[in-house]
């Protein structure tokens, strides 16, 4: 018998469902090895806040196993930081992924036989409302089984540490640690049914918490009445519709229609190839919807509702606003409309475009830069914040990923939803357009444009390829990209005892062109992908938007250029 078969076998026996169980057992019978190696692979570690991957049978998918091991050692991590019998409870959510209330009822018994208090969503519910959850109940912890925009085979299991923000290391390496010297998932001990069974310690979240998170979305709005504007939205067949409507509702902004074909939590996700708002096709449905209306907006969420993507009419067509540009109108209309005198803190990752510095500068706010991750961009908040630098208003990367406030520590695209309609509707007063808005703000602080320039590789001699190129572009820079000058390099893997926290150790190659743009370099932390991000600035003059247009393409081809000299 070889090793493959014998750890397929002891994986099978501390199995506790008997689906994932006989979809490994017939590989087994079968002698199909070359089946076994990829479900029998490395098990699954924690990465961007928890754990993410394809569902399926072994140790390096998703699966029941995993999931109860997984919470076994969160368990432990929370005895150890909390006590026995913590007081502080645990709140568990999910989205409307097949698999996924199964995984929550897995998380939440495991916890519940550990003595630790469960605070649990009875339906499926979007990621933001789980994190203001955690903030506003005083969690120990929060868990959401959620893939986010990830394909539909995939599930993940996101973790919030005892500040309602994502945890970051050393803690993820505490849990990983933990969870390593899990038992087999059929010796560890859990509350059968947690949701149904009538268990001391789970309960479910109370029900003003709509209530008391609109509260608090309400205390960042500086426009105190609704709009008349035509909406189209779609939550992607994820869990974000009811609240948005909600809250859209409350704030006022009664014109909004949902996508009908896309309104119901489908985690098949029949209607679009990718469930992601920024690709190619997953907005189609809505802006055809919105044509048919002459509508003055397209909104929509990410499955899991903590992305907001935007759309606007633009000469007889529509545009899709980039992230960037939307955090950046976010950014300035959060600040000008601002009447604290505490000094605004705002935050951006370090993939995202850098006129928010300027921006920041005008409101003399304090601008801080993170790696990439929300998880980043709320601890700098936060950490300034205790320090006395003043108060983090607002933070934002480019993949669509917006704060408001305090609302929620992590990224939130229903309240981003209603503070950027917020933002078009006092254009739309003044008789100015969102396109009329930014062109003004590039006048102001140059015509900033990014693109993207992508490498897939699979498996893990494909990840070694995209690692060892990051490593020869940091030993080797180049002195020229096109025809734009290297001027200063930055290799994020070297000397983060020098930079603070929220700046630290990643592979990541940063290359300045002077003062008109930079190149970032880096793979990706959730997909087998080397990103090449760049950043172009011009002085406006003439058509800004035909002059954006020339700056994108001259962007692309810097990316493309950089693509063929590290040999893709």
């Amino acid at each position: 018998m070889s090793d493959l078969i014998g750890r397929a076998r002891e994986w099978i026996a501390g199995d506790p469902d008997p689906e994932t169980r006989a979809e490994l057992q017939a590989l087994v019978d079968a002698g199909d090895e070359a089946a076994l190696a990829d479900p029998m692979g490395d098990s699954l570690t924690f990465g961007t806040a928890g754990i993410r991957g394809v569902v399926g049978a072994g140790p390096s998918q998703m699966n029941r196993a995993v999931i109860i091991r997984t919470s076994y050692g969160l368990a432990q991590h929370l005895i150890a930081t909390e006590g026995k019998r913590p007081a502080r409870p645990v709140i568990v959510g999910f989205d409307a992924r097949r698999t996924s209330r199964r995984f929550a009822q897995d998380t939440a018994g495991v916890l519940a036989a550990a003595e630790i208090p469960v605070i649990y969503f009875p339906e499926v519910t979007p990621t933001p409302l789980v994190a203001f959850a955690a903030k506003h109940l005083d969690a120990a912890a929060a868990v959401v089984v959620t893939a986010s925009h990830n394909p539909p085979a995939d599930n993940g299991y996101k973790v919030y540490g005892p500040d309602a923000a994502q945890i970051v290391p050393p803690v993820d390496i505490e849990i990983q640690k933990a969870i390593e010297t899990a038992p087999p998932a059929v010796q560890i001990a859990r509350v059968e049914s947690p949701f149904e069974a009538d268990a001391e310690l789970v309960r479910p979240v109370p029900g003003n918490i709509i209530d008391c998170y609109w509260e608090e979305v309400a205390a960042t709005r500086s426009r105190e009445s609704g709009s008349s504007l035509s909406i189209v939205y779609t939550p992607i067949h994820g869990v974000a519709g009811d609240l948005l409507l909600d809250v859209m509702g409350r704030a006022g902004h009664r014109g909004v229609t949902i996508v009908p074909e896309q309104a119901e939590p489908d985690g098949a996700f029949p209607t679009v190839a990718f469930p992601n708002p920024e690709e190619p096709g997953a907005l189609d449905r809505a802006i055809d919807l919105a044509t048919d209306r002459k509508s003055d907006l397209v909104i929509a969420n990410d499955p899991d509702g903590d992305r907001l993507a935007a759309v606007i009419p633009s000469n007889g067509d529509w545009r899709r606003l980039s992230g960037n540009e939307v955090g950046l109108m976010l950014a300035d209309y959060i600040l000008a409309h601002r009447e604290s005198e505490r000094r605004a803190i705002v935050v951006s990752s370090i993939v995202s475009c850098p006129m928010l510095g300027s921006i920041a500068a005008k409101y003399d706010a304090h601008h801080a830069v993170t790696l990439t991750g929300f998880k980043w961009i709320v601890r700098a908040g936060l950490a300034l914040e205790s320090q006395g630098v003043g108060e983090f208003v607002f933070g934002y990367e480019e993949a669509l990923g917006y704060t408001v406030g305090s609302t929620v520590r992590d990224k939130d695209g229903i309240s981003a939803a209603v503070i950027f309609t917020d933002l078009v509707a006092d254009l739309a007063d003044e008789g100015m357009s969102v396109l009329g808005h930014l062109s003004r703000l590039w006048g102001e602080h140059g015509l900033w444009v990014s693109a993207q320039t992508s490498i897939s590789r699979a498996g893990t001699d494909g990840l070694a390829e995209l690692e060892a190129a990051v490593e020869r572009l940091a030993d080797d820079p180049p002195d020229m990209i096109g025809n734009r000058e290297v001027t200063t390099l930055v290799d994020f893997r070297r000397h983060a005892d020098q930079r603070p926290p929220w700046l630290g150790e990643q592979a990541l190659v940063a290359m300045e062109l002077g003062d008109g743009g930079r190149v970032l370099v880096r793979p990706s932390g959730t997909e087998p992908k080397l990103k090449i991000y760049v950043d172009l600035k011009g002085t406006v003059s003439g058509d800004p938007v035909n002059q954006q247009a020339e700056l994108e393409a001259r962007a692309a081809e810097l990316g493309e250029t950089l693509r063929r000299d590290l040999g893709f």
